[in-house]
């Protein structure tokens, strides 16, 4: 929708409310800008509920940040988990790790929404260059919103600092975008932000967000 571009984050995030509360839900990864989201709904009090992906692989410090923000915004992260997976199977067939862990699950979760709010950025991929504030998401069967979607990586940690929000301790141990403990590792100075996803691989998306249509 293009009159919702120049808004802010909040404003966004009001008019999502507005418009598909109760059946709107927010997906965090518990990345930088799901920090971010979680700190504007959970500050203004937005009918939004929460829900992440917990593959069971996850890094110690995410579930432990995942404890210090329902602690702080008096929320509610739901877990979502996987009905089936195969141990160390990122190691054969990462597409297919990725697969049962986290697209088939949150394709059944979102089978449960009219819409869903991601922390998704113009600036993240070259796949996500094209990403619109609001989109039909045909994937997945509902309306995506994207609130963040203008944001820089430096707006992002602007509000981190500036708000006081709580944040992944591994952000400030070289891990800029941080996933599942077996597939993500620490990136170099000069290295793209996501060079620590899947290393060695030229996958550099779990499939959640790939290909979306504007609506």
């Amino acid at each position: 929708m293009s009159e919702l571009e120049g808004k802010s984050a909040l404003d966004i995030l009001r008019y999502a409310a507005d418009r598909f509360a109760p059946r709107i839900t927010c997906a965090t990864s518990l990345g930088a800008e799901d920090c971010v989201l979680i700190d504007l709904i959970g500050s203004a009090k937005l009918p939004i509920d929460f829900f992440t992906l917990d593959t069971g692989v996850l890094f110690p410090e995410t579930y432990a940040l995942w404890q210090k923000l329902e602690a702080r915004y008096g929320i509610t992260i739901r877990a979502v988990r996987p009905v089936e997976t195969i141990d160390r199977l990122w190691e054969t067939e990462p597409d297919r790790c990725c697969d049962l862990r986290k697209v088939k699950p949150l394709r059944a979760e979102l089978g449960r929404w009219g819409a869903w709010i991601t922390g998704v950025r113009r600036d993240q991929t070259p796949d996500r260059a094209n990403a619109q504030i609001v989109e039909d998401d045909r994937k997945f069967g509902l309306i995506k919103v994207n609130p963040l979607v203008a944001w820089t990586h430096k707006d992002v940690w602007r509000h981190l600092v500036d708000h006081g929000v709580p944040y992944n301790p591994l952000h400030d141990q070289g891990y800029p975008s941080i996933g599942c403990e077996p597939c993500t590792s620490p990136v170099a100075d000069g290295e793209d932000p996501r060079a620590g996803r899947w290393r060695g691989s030229v996958k550099k998306e779990c499939g959640l967000h790939s290909l979306p249509v504007v609506k």
